[in-house]
């Protein structure tokens, strides 16, 4: 089975949720007989085709612009994609969906994944939030199949197009905590005394609140507050929050890390912290629950459905809930049967083979469908 997957940046270093999703998702349909080929953007990984775990990256030239990046690249996008002419071509997330119908109308069998309504982000202005809901439309009603990554994602996908679909979540790798501190050395971090959270530098993060929650936070003693990750596109925002953490005491951002790095700073963590105003289905939450870490999350549908326990939950954008939280669960760990429940609950509910079995299942339906 030949599969042409498009609408991500492209893979393995580059930061994203979809990015993450199919890093995972693809070298384990290729070892289930499938071969892969995604289409990636050639700003984020370079000009040269190469193999990722038997999966072929092929670059496509587009413009390095929030605006018109997924709209360019995915047009050329679907013309190659008819070159290499594909069983299935597999497009995620809303804003490439766009060019589904386009898809069809060549002659291509198409599954769209939809991860999220992305025009809720604050980082988009009314045209690009309008172009994405249309996108939304085109994906959901014209594609051959539908995956959505939460069960509220299929219920909204279900309401306003009366659309069937996949519920197929976000997985993730069951990680051994590490014990270097290569990591931890070189920012000056002490085990198990930092907050950790993990994502782009855009406003839906909640980044911004988080540090101010963390200045008025009274007494820190020798914890720090860490934050990994960076921007795609430096724009106003990103460089605010920069000097907001250069001017907070006890604030470390890394930059972005992959890798053992991450795997370091994840696994010395005191507590994880998602404050975000809007997520699909959080891989950084998932991958923090993998470590037993404990965790403090925004009250929002997608953080809602990993079923934390209710007192670990806060307001999105609320300062003043945010230090509370974090203050009550920095002298409060985890214990270790607390731990191990949280792994357990993580590795059968989000397995990243089982996710890959049912997305080639419905390869499969929409191949033998005439």
């Amino acid at each position: 089975m030949k599969i042409v997957a498009l609408g991500l940046r492209g893979f393995p270093d580059v930061q994203g949720g979809v990015e993450a999703h199919c890093r995972n998702l693809y070298p384990r349909l290729v070892k289930l007989g499938c071969e892969v080929t995604v289409l990636a953007r050639q700003p984020y990984v370079g000009s040269r085709e190469y193999s990722y775990e038997g999966v072929t990256i092929k670059p496509i030239p587009c413009t390095r612009n929030k605006f018109l990046e997924a709209f360019t690249h995915t047009r050329k996008g679907v013309r190659v994609a008819q070159g290499l002419k594909p069983d299935i071509l597999h497009i995620h997330a809303v804003g490439p969906a766009l060019f589904v119908p386009m898809a069809r109308e060549l002659g291509m069998k198409v599954v769209m994944t939809h991860h999220g309504p992305d025009y809720e982000r604050k980082k988009w202005n009314w045209v690009a939030k309008m172009v994405l809901r249309e996108g939304e439309k085109r994906g959901c009603v014209n594609a051959n199949e539908v995956i959505c990554i939460s069960k509220q994602i299929a219920l909204d996908v279900k309401q306003k197009f009366s659309r069937d679909s996949h519920v197929i979540p976000n997985g993730v790798m069951m990680h051994e905590r590490v014990t270097t501190d290569e990591v931890l050395r070189k920012h000056g971090l002490e085990k198990g005394k930092y907050i950790l959270a993990v994502g782009r530098f855009v406003p839906e993060k909640g980044f911004a609140e988080l540090i101010e929650a963390w200045r008025g936070l009274e007494p820190r003693g020798v914890w720090k507050l860490v934050i990994v990750g960076d921007a795609d596109h430096e724009d106003a925002y990103s460089r605010k929050l920069k000097e907001m953490a250069a001017e907070a005491p006890h604030v470390v951002l890394t930059g972005f890390l992959s890798g053992m790095p991450l795997a370091e700073v994840y696994s010395q963590a005191g507590l994880f912290v998602l404050p975000s105003y809007y997520e699909g289905l959080p891989i950084v939450l998932l991958e923090a629950m993998s470590y037993g870490l404990s965790c403090v999350v925004s009250d929002i549908p997608a953080n809602r459905e990993v079923q934390l326990s209710e007192d670990r939950y806060f307001n999105p954008g609320d300062v003043r809930a945010i230090a509370q939280k974090i203050k009550e669960f920095m002298v409060k760990p985890m214990d270790e049967t607390g731990k191990a429940r949280q792994r357990d609950m993580v590795s059968q509910r989000y397995d990243w083979d089982k996710i890959a079995q049912e997305t080639l299942r419905v390869y499969q339906q929409v191949i033998a469908r005439k």
